[in-house]
């Protein structure tokens, strides 16, 4: 995978590298930012721990980054890039999670991040950097909101809560296609490493597995039939003791509704600690007052 910078000679940076040209102000006119934001600026994902300053920055609503996704690899993949805006002494004043879908193999994608209005009185923003990088399948990313797979079926996990080292993040099934759709049981689930190959040695144990008290996960699983528009929760929770071994990251989480189904593969990025354990709640009719609270709760899925 390969960043360069749009409207200046293109450098070959490393793999999982990027590059977020152009930080600067635009107006609603789409004038060229300032000559200040002009520069180009480049900035490296976490595994090579880079970044670049750039020119100081008026924080206000129009400071933005451009930035090219390049395809190194050999299938299409869709990359979710998060971007931290940041002070000159490294303090972020805002993040922006961008999703690039589809980028087929040698091929470029090309998009601006704008960073949004910052309280007043906030530290002026001097870069731009990327703070974490996902990229998966494209024909196993979860769809883009408001669109159906050809399946019927969406499957997306939410960004989920933690407290006290308890970690829940819930799975969500909708039907989005014209037929109903029956789920018995529990979500099929393989857990991948950075490369998404699978990870041995952690449980995946039925309901709550003893991680906590959850009476909802514990019920014994029934069939859930949804009708067109209709929805159901399972969940992933587990807590990230750390004892004696190694701890286990799992960044990726690849799902299916059911056996058969198509698979979804969804970055909830478990810190499992050394526990060697998750558990899974059974599906459940989601009821319209969940959904409602989550949407209030300002909770996005994520992919």
């Amino acid at each position: 995978m390969r960043i360069g910078a749009r409207g200046h000679p293109e450098r070959r940076l490393g793999r999982n590298q990027f590059a977020a040209p152009h930080p600067g102000r635009r107006s609603g006119n789409r004038r060229r930012p300032d000559h200040r934001g002009d520069r180009p600026v480049r900035v490296a994902a976490p595994s090579r721990g880079h970044s670049v300053h750039a020119d100081r920055l008026p924080a206000d609503s129009g400071i933005f980054a451009e930035y090219e996704v390049t395809n190194d690899g050999t299938q299409a993949l869709t990359y979710t890039v998060l971007f931290d805006f940041t002070t000159s002494a490294g303090e972020v004043m805002s993040n922006k999670r961008e999703t690039v879908r589809d980028v087929g193999p040698g091929r470029t994608a090309r998009g601006t991040v704008r960073m949004g209005v910052l309280p007043p009185g906030a530290s002026p923003v001097a870069q731009v950097k990327v703070a974490e990088v996902t990229k998966v399948p494209a024909d196993e990313a979860p769809p883009a909101a408001g669109v159906c797979p050809s399946s019927g079926i969406r499957v997306t996990a939410d960004q989920g809560d933690a407290a006290m080292g308890l970690r829940v993040v819930g799975l969500h099934l909708e039907n989005c296609g014209t037929r109903d759709y029956t789920v018995d049981g529990y979500p099929r689930l393989e857990l991948l490493d950075g490369s998404r190959e699978p990870i041995e040695g952690v449980r995946i144990l039925r309901g709550s597995g003893g991680i906590t008290a959850l009476p909802e996960w514990d019920e014994r699983p029934r069939p859930v039939t949804l009708k067109p528009g209709e929805r159901a929760v399972s969940g992933l929770v587990w807590r990230n003791t750390t004892e004696s071994g190694t701890p286990v990251d799992v960044p990726y989480v690849r799902v299916r509704a059911k056996a058969g189904a198509d698979p979804v593969t969804v970055t909830p990025r478990l810190d499992l600690g050394t526990t060697g354990k998750l558990g899974v709640r059974p599906w459940q009719r989601e009821q319209r007052a969940q959904s409602g609270q989550r949407a209030q709760s300002g909770q996005p899925e994520q992919p």
